[in-house]
């Protein structure tokens, strides 16, 4: 194998233009393994996350194909449905898009990997049947564990559903050459799933933050004049409203603090029982989500950024919100499980503080804490880009599947 230049499968829900973090994550990596002079042909679905819908200007065809300098890009019909709590709906929706992103995935012959990312889950087997075929080792990407986090919120109640779930994702991950996590509390829990002699192959590789797209920028932003929000403090949540963030807390500590502005830049199936929450709070705004090119101008308009998840979903999921915010020299103040990933990175960087999950007075009392600390707030957004500067650029991260593929391949 030349492992100078390396041929490459990528399986994936989004891609840019699509906006989900996930797509702008797989898209920066294929981009700089492309910059690495490796050649890549991603699968992966239509544009559809913004509105959960494909895209204006992207319908009439189910699969539709580029070629690009680096390579080749498939886009396939997701099959969304409108109602995003209708479970019984996305997991067909999810089996059917792994079925159609499974048959076109197959063509331009041998590779020397393939790369298949979840959620969704049925998204292992889909690579796994093109590894069959185009015979390049299965890495899996993980960027959060399914079942768990759905079990851990409710989301999914069904026994029959969850053993079922449980039972795809152990058949995944040993189908797998390696699967990659984002941290070790991700690591730990796919590793304990997994037959013994499995668990090395089990790899802890973070996401990462485009640092040259996402500066600090002047806090006094166009969006701020857009929505009417004056020199007053802003804290801010963005990304997905869903029902694994602890969103009616952030809304409920809005009622005693009206002199600051919280903002929930993004959009999700809780959207609508938040806005009806929030009603009748002047000092509560919720906006859709920006067109991507405005995200450092989002990051920007908030002075303190929030990261709240729902308790016992710290160590299944590492938002990778948490990179932007540092990349934008902003203080985050995270209310999820005590020492998982993201206490770890702002401890490390100090560049933030954490609260226990779900205790409202905690998170009350740290939010106080840095609205009336400014210097503070702003030292920490120093140390934060710093951090991130050095522990999360894109080309490391690129270089580390690079090595991975060719360990793979020469262990093979």
């Amino acid at each position: 194998m030349n492992a100078s230049r390396l041929r490459i499968a990528v399986l994936c829900p989004h891609f840019r233009p699509d906006t989900a973090p996930t797509g702008a994550v797989m898209t920066r990596i294929v981009e700089e393994l492309a910059v690495l002079g490796h050649e890549i042909d991603v699968t992966t679905s239509l544009p559809w996350y913004r509105g959960h819908a494909v895209e204006p200007g992207w319908g009439g065809r189910w699969v539709q194909r580029q070629e690009t300098e680096w390579g080749s890009i498939t886009r396939i019909n997701p099959f969304a449905g409108a109602d995003k709590r209708n479970i019984a709906r996305r997991a067909a929706g999810f089996a059917a898009f792994g079925a159609l992103a499974g048959a076109t995935s197959l063509r331009g012959g041998r590779v020397d990997a393939v790369i298949a990312m979840s959620p969704p889950l049925t998204m292992g087997l889909t690579g796994w049947v093109t590894h069959l075929v185009r015979r390049g080792p299965l890495i899996f990407n993980i960027q959060d564990v399914f079942p768990d986090a759905a079990v851990r919120t409710g989301a999914i109640t069904n026994k029959r559903l969850i053993g079922a779930a449980e039972r795809l994702e152990r058949i995944s991950y040993e189908r797998a050459a390696a699967v990659t996590v984002l941290s070790d509390d991700l690591r730990d829990n796919v590793a304990a799933k997994v037959r013994p002699d499995k668990r090395a192959d089990v790899r802890v590789i973070p996401n990462f933050v485009d640092t040259e797209f996402i500066r600090p920028q002047d806090r006094m932003t166009a969006l701020r004049r857009e929505l009417g929000i004056g020199t007053e403090v802003v804290v801010l949540y963005a990304g997905n409203v869903g029902f694994s963030q602890s969103l009616e807390m952030v809304i409920d500590t809005a009622r005693s603090l009206p002199s600051v502005t919280f903002l929930i830049n993004g959009d999700g199936a809780a959207r609508t029982d938040l806005e009806q929450r929030a009603a009748g709070l002047a000092n509560v705004r919720v906006s859709g989500y920006q067109p991507a090119e405005r995200l450092p101008e989002v990051l920007a308009t908030g002075d303190i950024h929030l990261v709240p998840l729902k308790a016992g979903l710290g160590a299944v999921s590492v938002p990778s919100k948490t990179y932007s915010t540092l990349a934008a020299g902003r203080p985050v103040l995270a209310a999820i499980d005590p020492g998982t990933e993201i206490p770890r990175i702002l401890d490390a960087a100090h560049a933030g503080i954490s609260v226990a999950p779900d205790d409202p007075s905690a998170f009350r009392a740290a939010l106080q804490q840095l609205i009336d600390d400014t210097a503070g707030r702003q030292s920490m957004g120093v140390r934060g880009r710093e951090w991130v500067e050095a522990a999360a650029s894109p080309a490391s991260i690129a270089r580390m599947y690079a090595d991975l593929i060719v360990e793979l391949n020469r262990r093979r």
